[in-house]
């Protein structure tokens, strides 16, 4: 239950990450990307640094696939993400980041030989078509006339991106101390994105932060999902894996409704309230507590 929990907190700050991400349209979206990594640095350093000291020789032998969570999770999900919605639609976005359960588990059974029963594939197909109808007010119209453009593109490369970010955690994670790993993974994807920022700087100037309300917007995506969240996630996938944690992403949409009515005065539909009861049916047929993945058994001739 734990890991369920703080699975749901994840989402409720990926929701967040998502409304203040659109409230900053206006900034560069890797010039978004290089503050938030920036401001996350700032707060672990005092949090992780004796780890990251006294664990450096883990570090340095394990370099790659830190590396590799560096550039997936921490440097290009969001800024991809962020740079998506210059070209494409928010809802083109929702969409397309509902697929990750999927792309998770096919992944995960042609690459780690695991595989779900079949009430979880169940689970897993009512969350994803859940996640679309509350995306699109369960409008076939709405669904006909969705387009495709290169914002979708990158937004499937940010689906990749994630996956692989999740997979590298289950893998190679337990190796590295929590803090100590991410303040090493946040000063990496520093670097990393810092050649890109000032690219934009140079091309559209200063970013535009007006006021506290864009101040205290990045401050948050700086400390709750570039910090909070990734360790919770990080948490939950070394507890019950990669493919039963992404299925949480597709309360992405019914959180973000609830925020939007909460926070922004939007409305909701009696069709979206259907939707999201699907949503959440969905997750809790996949994460029901008897239930646990079933590595297929090689035998051998």
């Amino acid at each position: 239950m734990k890991a369920y929990i703080f699975l749901i907190i994840t989402v409720i700050i990926f929701t967040g990450n998502i409304l203040v991400g659109k409230a900053l349209e206006d900034i560069p979206p890797f010039t978004i990307a290089f503050l938030r990594v920036g401001i996350a640095l700032a707060v672990v350093l005092p949090i992780g640094w004796k780890q990251a000291v006294r664990h450096r020789e883990v570090f340095r032998s394990e370099w790659k696939p830190l590396l590799g969570l560096a550039l997936t999770g921490v440097a290009f999900f969001n800024a991809f993400i962020y740079l998506s919605l210059k070209y494409t639609s928010a809802s083109n976005v929702a969409i397309l980041e509902s697929s990750i359960p999927v792309v998770t588990i096919a992944a995960s059974f042609f690459l780690f030989q695991e595989r779900l029963k079949g009430y979880q594939w169940a689970g897993v197909v009512l969350s994803v078509g859940g996640a679309v109808w509350v995306i699109t007010d369960g409008s076939m119209e709405v669904i006909r006339s969705l387009s495709f453009n290169r914002g979708d593109v990158i937004m499937l490369a940010a689906v990749a991106v994630w996956v692989i970010y999740s997979f590298l955690v289950k893998m190679h994670m337990f190796k590295f101390p929590a803090y100590g790993s991410l303040l090493v993974m946040l000063a990496a994807a520093t670097l990393v994105l810092l050649p890109f920022a000032a690219v934009e700087t140079i091309l559209y100037g200063l970013p535009p932060i007006d006021g506290y309300q864009d101040a205290a917007g990045i401050a948050y995506l700086g400390i709750f999902p570039s910090v909070i969240a990734l360790l919770l996630w990080n948490r939950s996938i070394a507890e019950i894996g990669a493919s039963q944690s992404s299925v949480f992403l597709n309360l992405l949409p019914v959180f973000t409704m609830a925020g939007a009515y909460i926070f922004l005065g939007d409305t909701i539909t009696w069709t979206q309230a259907g939707g999201a009861v699907v949503v959440i049916s969905g997750v809790m047929l996949t994460t029901r507590k008897s239930i646990g993945f079933r590595r297929i058994k090689k035998h051998n001739e």
